[in-house]
């Protein structure tokens, strides 16, 4: 298992450097269960990506003239309820607001009410019923840690969509996490996201290429 770090100021320049990354690094394989069975990926073993100022304006990658953008505001603000709130849209197997709802509040009350030092602050999206799902969720936790005087996310998925989950997911992460840090009296922080299933759909390959500026092949 090979580990691919990132470092990026921003979220655009982290989609960027995955994307990259991916392409050039990545494992290639041909989906035997899950979404687009039968087609390929390329797929790093494990990806760690820090973000140190993920709140940076636009949340959204620029990308160049002609490639269709993998996300925009308005998709991330009514992706937001998704990620909030328990509301369950009509064929919905789950949203991860119905998870992470309750625990967003009690955060904020344990951050507010007991301080800062304390590592029990962690929210879980799932549960033991998940795995019989055709799709099981693919973030599966959010921790959280004030230090510095910041709250920071640290975000786990087991499969990650690079091109086109990635932009919205911590786009729509980071006005959770501005809404945290607000309601609990602190500034703003990181984001440090893992996956061991960070990919690229074979339709996105040649998109990825020329967004990350690699030759074509």
């Amino acid at each position: 298992m090979n580990i691919s770090f990132v470092e990026a100021r921003d979220l655009s320049e982290g989609w960027f450097l995955c994307l990259r990354k991916t392409m050039e690094d990545g494992y290639e394989y041909k989906i035997e269960r899950g979404s687009y069975a039968e087609q390929r990926r390329k797929e790093l073993d494990l990806a760690v990506v820090k973000i140190k100022s993920p709140g940076t304006r636009p949340l959204t990658p620029d990308v160049p003239a002609g490639i269709p953008a993998p996300t925009t505001m308005e998709y991330i603000e009514n992706y937001l309820p998704y990620l909030m709130t328990a509301h369950r849209a009509e064929g919905e197997q789950y949203t991860y607001g119905q998870y992470l709802e309750p625990q967003i509040a009690e955060v904020i009350k344990m951050y507010k009410e007991n301080g800062f030092n304390t590592n029990q602050a962690y929210m879980t999206v799932g549960d033991v019923s998940s795995i019989y799902l055709p799709d099981p969720p693919c973030l599966r936790g959010i921790d959280t840690r004030v230090r510095y005087g910041k709250l920071h996310f640290l975000a786990y998925f087991r499969s990650w969509d690079l091109w086109a989950g990635f932009p919205s997911n911590l786009a729509a992460m980071q006005l959770l996490k501005e809404y945290m840090a607000q309601e609990i009296g602190v500034e703003d922080g990181e984001i440090l996201a893992m996956s061991k299933g960070m990919h690229l759909y074979e339709y996105s390959w040649e998109l990825a290429r020329t967004v990350a500026g690699l030759e074509a092949k």
